[in-house]
């Protein structure tokens, strides 16, 4: 239960939920994640998309199950909190809010390298500025921004695939799903892709802003992760057919590179816009996925109580809002985490794995344990085939962050 005059207004519907996925999944992940997993799967990309796409699917599902069943804010944190115990869920929340705010961060400075590179830490910072104001304002003005920019997005990467496959630079014959560099290459090209599918979360964490949550909740995570998955496919073929694997894992902008080798280095700049808005619309949905667990976290007293207040007008968490903002922004202006923030992926994936275990425990009928036990292994999996230094980091944040729950039960069983 929330402390009375704390709960969020319901406004949201099926069609705002789905569009709040889709700005988190089809963002700027995809302007740039089919580079490095091209380099780590080669011929087998598609194949990296298709086991990405499965775990993806795992914990969709595993999400909106325990969605429906726990209409709260706060995601995955509250699932492991009531189906496994206050650690797990405290872990899941802990990995989510430090993982996504370095993501926050690096999407902020996406959109400045986009738009100003010789200005970029500047423009990251005013982006936070705006986009926190735009959430402050309202979930529902946040829905309405977002669906803006999910339909600039979709019609940038809809004119990438035209372009390609209309050009006569594809070739059918690049699009060879034989694996040139053994499983551990497409396992690791699929924890690179999987990140470009993770967005659906954000339904599931604004749980308590959705109408009819045990009906909207478990239509629009599929629905969002299916459209997503039917637009990364279409992109990645155009790309491939292009550039082929070889040259699709050196290219630093894999869409910009394509359209230029399709013979329309005039449509570049349109890229470019479209990545800005894209990385903008990743940003959004973060700050408002990050903000919500922050208050979830808050009303249990696992991060200072003072951030689960809700704003009496505007029905928001405004206090969780302007910390993570705060937060953002710092490190957007000082820190250029881009490139820095492996532990993010490893995070994400132990999120989803709570999330999976928490969804193992409502039927003990083995068919509807399956696809959480999937779940949990793609996610086990997938974290651990990520570059060495990302798990190496990323395990050892999760840890920092089981310490610090280990000595505050400790000093308070002390106090008592």
């Amino acid at each position: 239960m929330t402390p009375s005059g704390s709960e969020l207004r319901r406004t949201l519907g099926v069609g705002d939920a789905v569009v709040i996925g889709l700005g988190s999944m089809v963002g700027a992940g995809i302007f740039a994640a089919l580079g490095p997993a091209a380099r780590a799967a080669g011929t087998g990309l598609l194949l990296g998309l298709a086991v990405a796409a499965v775990v993806a699917y795992c914990n969709a599902m595993s999400s909106a199950r325990l969605a429906a069943l726990y209409p709260a804010s706060g995601g995955t944190y509250v699932y492991g909190r009531e189906r496994l115990g206050a650690f797990w869920g405290y872990l899941a929340g802990w990995s989510f809010v430090v993982g996504k705010t370095a993501s926050c961060a690096a999407m902020a400075l996406t959109v400045g390298a986009y738009v100003w590179p010789e200005q970029a830490h500047a423009v990251a910072v005013a982006a936070v500025v705006a986009l926190t104001a735009v959430n402050y304002g309202g979930v529902q003005k946040s829905a309405w921004l977002t669906r803006v920019i999910v339909a600039v997005v979709l019609a940038v990467l809809a004119s990438v695939v035209v372009v390609c496959l209309g050009s006569g630079a594809s070739d059918a014959g690049r699009l060879d799903v034989g694996v040139s560099t053994g499983a551990g290459g497409v396992l690791q090209a699929a924890g690179l892709l999987f990140f470009a599918f993770a967005g659906y979360a954000r339904i599931a964490t604004l749980g308590e802003e959705v109408r009819d949550p045990a009906r909207t909740i478990p239509r629009a995570i599929p629905l969002a992760l299916g459209i997503a998955l039917v637009v990364y496919v279409m992109v990645a073929v155009a790309v491939l057919s292009v550039l082929g694997p070889a040259e699709l894992g050196r290219a630093s902008a894999p869409l910009a590179d394509a359209v230029r080798a399709a013979g329309a280095p005039g449509f570049v700049p349109v890229v470019r816009v479209g990545a800005a808005v894209a990385a903008l619309g990743s940003l959004l949905a973060l700050i408002l996925g990050v903000s919500r667990t922050t208050l979830a976290m808050a009303r249990d007293r696992h991060l200072p109580g003072a951030l689960a207040a809700v704003h009496p007008r505007f029905q928001v968490p405004h206090r969780a809002e302007l910390a993570v903002g705060a937060v953002v922004a710092a490190l957007a202006a000082t820190v250029d985490v881009r490139g820095a923030i492996g532990f993010s992926s490893f995070g994400v994936l132990a999120y989803y794995a709570v999330a999976n275990a928490s969804a193992w425990t409502l039927s003990s009928a083995p068919l509807q344990r399956v696809v959480p036990v999937v779940g949990v292994i793609g996610c086990a999996t997938l974290a651990f085939a990520l570059p060495a230094v990302s798990v190496v980091v990323g395990a050892a944040v999760v840890g920092a962050g089981a310490l610090a729950y280990g000595v505050r039960r400790w000093v308070a069983s002390r106090s008592s």
